[in-house]
């Protein structure tokens, strides 16, 4: 699949200074943005994303917000509802650090793992993307949705058909 909605940054490119990107999604980006995220539409999407590279300790902070408008269906009526997501995010690359060192490496739970630079650069809108999935429930409802259940036995009806209960009369 043609990556539609891209920014890519050429790391040796970059300049020492913090610098600010705006991201702003076409209609055809936001129907490429859907398929990626696997939801039934998306009806804006933009980010505002800081880079700041650090070429003494060999890495690049990546920091900001998106904010998407993501048409999702409620698993529980089934009906499509639209919510405004807006994550703020904080990543770093590692500049020198490869795949294969990456693997090598043991971290525990609570420490700030590097990401990967492939190819000598980052792409800003794929980073963007990554953070409205991360951001996106498991299970969508609408608001004040609430899941009822009712069971069509009644508690007579389920100890009868219990394999356990027919053991039970054995036993007395």
């Amino acid at each position: 699949m043609q990556n539609l909605f891209s920014f890519p940054l050429i790391i040796d490119e970059l300049t020492p200074s913090e610098k600010k990107y705006r991201l702003q999604a076409s209609a055809g980006e936001l129907a490429y943005i859907a398929e990626i995220l696997k939801v039934p539409d998306v009806k804006n999407f933009e980010a505002e994303i800081s880079v700041k590279p650090d070429k003494k300790n060999h890495r690049i902070d990546v920091w900001g917000k998106v904010k998407a408008e993501i048409e999702q269906t409620s698993v529980i009526s089934l009906e499509n509802f639209i919510k405004t997501y807006e994550p703020e995010f904080a990543i770093f690359y590692d500049t020198e650090l490869s795949e294969k060192d990456l693997r090598g490496m043991e971290f525990e739970l609570d420490d700030e793992v590097p990401d990967i630079i492939a190819d000598g650069k980052i792409d800003l809108a794929e980073i963007a993307m990554e953070q409205a999935a991360l951001a996106l429930d498991d299970f969508p409802r609408k608001e004040g949705e609430t899941f009822q259940f009712k069971s069509e036995f009644d508690e007579e009806t389920t100890m009868a058909a219990n394999p356990f209960a027919s053991l039970a009369k054995l036993k007395k």
